[in-house]
């Protein structure tokens, strides 16, 4: 224990991050009457006690259709996730299938839980409403708590345990009730993705579209990264495990933001982690760590782990990931009206850059993308 292309929907690299940024003095200017009032009147239900005169603080939101509101103040606060009537059930990232009967959050929150990892608390869910009460885990997120890399080797040293010591637990104790034993990573969704990059990191993003013979060879290339990467042995994979979806709270690693999370390749919240486009992170640094994940995955009661193999399908998977993300920041400013994240685009693509050079084979295709996209030029 721990102490895309058919039917496939948009999906959400941005996350949550509960760092506080707006303030709202006056919440008859900011909000309704009527959203204060049910956002007060679900947590005096949650708490079983009238809390009709709390404060209320909009939380700095992401990319996806959810708000978060604090009610309240420390000590004596909790969080309010409202979600739009009627999208509560679907998932903001790429998936297929059909939608589930369970709130996600709830679904994967329930299966974490037994594992013994650490997420937050559900107070109340009110369906009709589109609200939930959650425990208040305070601003402070994992890329908050690094303090500029001041805690860098211990802070990731503990996620990458934290994540190994999940996966060997997860698969060992498989639970079909668990959406995220229900979907998987295949080679469709590997390579809707590569193509959502196309469309938008590399054409909306350059201005310019590829030949018929260059987007023939881009297909080709994509479908065989798509085909390699599916191949792999697949577990429960968390999706977007990276510096914004941690919180630290009184010394404990809360993971949220877990609600996508489905069956993928051991490497993949690793990717996540280690090549967020927050917090970048040199070579030699991953590779202690990707080293730390082995050593924790075979003390937990893992398998052994090659090393080198495993680095080189890393190596393969961040160019995947990586690209598809810079691709998703720029959907989210063009069709979501959100710039936020253009600035983590070139941090994405430097990623993808040092991925290339590891993986010579991919030489091509590397030459081929840079035509559109300088910055990937080797």
């Amino acid at each position: 224990m721990l102490a895309r292309r058919a039917a496939i929907v948009s999906f959400d690299p941005g996350r949550r991050d509960f760092d506080s940024v707006e303030r709202f003095p006056t919440l008859r200017s900011t909000f309704s009457m009527e959203l204060e009032a049910a956002l007060r009147d679900q947590v005096g239900q949650a708490i079983g006690r009238p809390f009709s005169h709390a404060p209320i603080k909009k939380l700095k939101g992401d990319a996806s259709n959810r708000s978060y509101y604090r009610v309240g103040a420390p000590p004596e606060s909790w969080v309010v996730m409202e979600m739009p009537v009627g999208t509560t059930k679907k998932s903001e990232e790429a998936t297929k299938g059909e939608p589930p009967k369970e709130l996600p959050f709830i679904n994967v929150h329930r299966y974490l839980e037994q594992l013994g990892v650490r997420v937050p608390r559900i107070l109340r869910y009110d369906e009709p409403a589109g609200m939930m009460v959650l425990e208040d885990l305070s601003d402070l997120t994992f890329e908050a708590a690094l303090e500029g890399g001041k805690h860098q080797e211990a802070l990731y040293g503990r996620a990458v345990e934290l994540l190994a010591r999940l996966r060997v637990e997860a698969e060992r104790k498989v639970d079909p009730e668990c959406l995220a034993f229900t979907r998987a990573f295949d080679e469709d969704l590997y390579d809707w993705e590569l193509h959502h990059f196309r469309e938008w990191g590399l054409e909306a993003w350059s201005g310019k579209k590829p030949s018929d013979a260059e987007r023939a060879e881009l297909d080709r290339t994509f479908r065989e990264i798509a085909r390699t990467l599916a191949a792999a042995p697949r577990g429960f994979t968390h999706r977007d495990y990276q510096s914004r979806n941690i919180m630290v709270k009184e010394g404990e690693l809360v993971v949220i933001d877990f609600q996508d999370a489905l069956q993928g390749p051991r490497q993949y919240d690793l990717v996540a982690l280690l090549r967020d486009s927050y917090v970048e992170l040199d070579r030699d640094f991953v590779d202690r760590m990707l080293d730390r994940y082995i050593q924790a995955f075979q003390e937990a009661g893992g398998e052994r782990i090659e090393p080198g193999p495993f680095k080189d399908f890393f190596d393969l998977l961040t160019i995947q990931r990586k690209l598809k993300d810079a691709g998703r920041f720029e959907f989210i400013n063009r069709v979501k009206g959100n710039p936020g994240f253009l600035v983590s685009i070139p941090a994405s693509l430097r990623y993808v850059k040092a991925a290339f050079a590891r993986r010579p084979e991919l030489r091509p295709l590397q030459e081929l993308i840079s035509r559109y996209v300088p910055e990937l030029a080797a």
